[in-house]
C-alpha cells in the first residue's frame, strides 16, 4: 500500500491525522498535514483507507 498526499488540495483539517496518527501528522512550518509512512504496513489499511474517506477535500489517495 503506499499513500500520496496532495498538499495542493490539503486544507489541514487534520481529519487524517485523528484517524491514522501513526501514518499522517501536521507540518509544524507549513499548516498542513504531512505523510509519516508512505508505505506502512497492511495492519493500518483500515485506519489509511478511512483517513482517506474522511478527508473533506479528498486530498489522500490509497494505492496497492
Amino acid at each position: 500500500m503506499r499513500v500520496i498526499l496532495d498538499l495542493g488540495r490539503c486544507n489541514a483539517y487534520g481529519n487524517c491525522v485523528i484517524e491514522a496518527p501513526d501514518v499522517f501528522d501536521i507540518d509544524d512550518a507549513s499548516g498542513l498535514a504531512i505523510v509519516l509512512d508512505e508505505n506502512p504496513p497492511e495492519e493500518r489499511r483500515a485506519k489509511v483507507l478511512a483517513a482517506a474517506r474522511l478527508c473533506p477535500v479528498l486530498a489522500i489517495t490509497v494505492e496497492d
